[in-house]
């Protein structure tokens, strides 16, 4: 036999091995327990999720669900925790999907590349976004507030510079001609306290962490980022109603993995999470917060981060809005 021939059959030989390997790994799984990183701080909307699935996935799979919160850098710490982990299945991310599409606009020097790196699962929930005020705010509606913003300061709270919501607010700004302030803040709870407790005036915020304020009249809402009119809210209109024909924008959780993931992993996390996420006592539970139960194939969630990571960058040049 020819060295290059033996070569040939010597390779063939490995990627055989390297295949089944994979395979075997793949029928053990789960052999271990899994970890859930959310990268932003505990009581946020992806939180509140990950806290409503991990039990139940627990059960399912028969192995310890841990929730591991690394909250930094708008998100993107913990999903380049999860985008570097080892392709096992054992790593998952739960965030906000269309935050994580906006970061390669935002962001000169990413560490990792989402579109990449990373592999979807399946969606989870969509939260609408909130247009909230601090009671004290004279204004009613979203005409009075951009009314208001033109003959008083008034702070908008974000979440994070670069985060869904503050693009959110700076795609409503740039469209009714208001005029506000941004405050940057280090995650959604942060945020929302600063706002209830009147430090800033304003705040864009995914429904499911921001309703509970508004029920219990500490947040005033104005508006909602929705196609159509939310009833748990009462008759609230939708900020497309208000003068910004097709505004609509919100909260996309949904869980990730490492590209790579054998794709056994993949279809069986994604046939787990959706029975859970879709079972009746869940599915009431987000519907009593605001958030809507939305699932996806993983293929099709790919496809959604790509036309988020389009739609935002579009937002994003047009505010020059850049970090490093």
């Amino acid at each position: 036999m020819t060295l290059k021939r033996r070569d040939v059959v010597l390779g063939a030989i490995g990627g055989g091995l390297m295949a089944a390997g994979v395979a075997r790994a793949a029928d053990a799984w789960p052999s271990k327990p899994l970890r859930i990183v959310v990268p932003y701080p505990p009581g946020g909307s992806s939180d509140i999720i990950a806290r409503s699935i991990s039990q139940p996935l627990s059960e399912a799979l028969k192995q310890t669900v841990i929730i591991d919160n690394k909250p930094g850098a708008n998100g993107n710490l913990g999903a380049d925790f999860v985008a570097k982990s080892a392709p096992d299945g054992y790593t998952l991310l739960l965030c906000d999907v269309g935050a994580l599409a906006i970061s390669p606009s935002v962001y000169t020097r990413l560490s990792f590349d989402p579109s990449k790196d990373l592999a979807g699962v399946t969606m989870l929930a969509y939260s609408p976004h909130l247009l909230v005020v601090h009671p004290s705010v004279k204004a009613n509606s979203l005409q009075e507030l951009v009314a208001l913003s033109k003959t008083s300061d008034l702070n908008f709270a974000v979440t994070a510079t670069g985060s869904a919501p503050h693009l959110a607010g700076v795609a409503l700004e740039r469209a009714s001609g208001a005029k506000w302030q941004y405050v940057p803040y280090k995650g959604g709870v942060q945020a929302v306290q600063d706002t209830v407790g009147g430090q800033t005036q304003i705040l864009m915020n995914g429904m499911l962490a921001t309703l509970p304020h508004v029920q219990s009249g500490k947040l005033k809402v104005l508006g909602v980022s929705k196609g159509t009119r939310m009833p748990l809210i009462g008759n609230v209109p939708t900020i497309a109603e208000q003068g910004i024909p097709g505004y609509e924008s919100g909260t996309w959780q949904g869980i990730l993995v490492s590209r790579g993931t054998p794709d056994a992993i993949v279809q069986r996390l994604n046939k787990e999470l959706v029975t859970i996420i879709r079972s009746a006592d869940i599915r009431s539970r987000l519907a009593g917060q605001g958030a809507e139960v939305v699932t996806m194939a993983s293929a099709e969630q790919n496809q959604f981060f790509i036309k988020e990571r389009d739609r935002w960058a579009k937002v994003v040049t047009a505010a020059n809005i850049k970090l490093d």
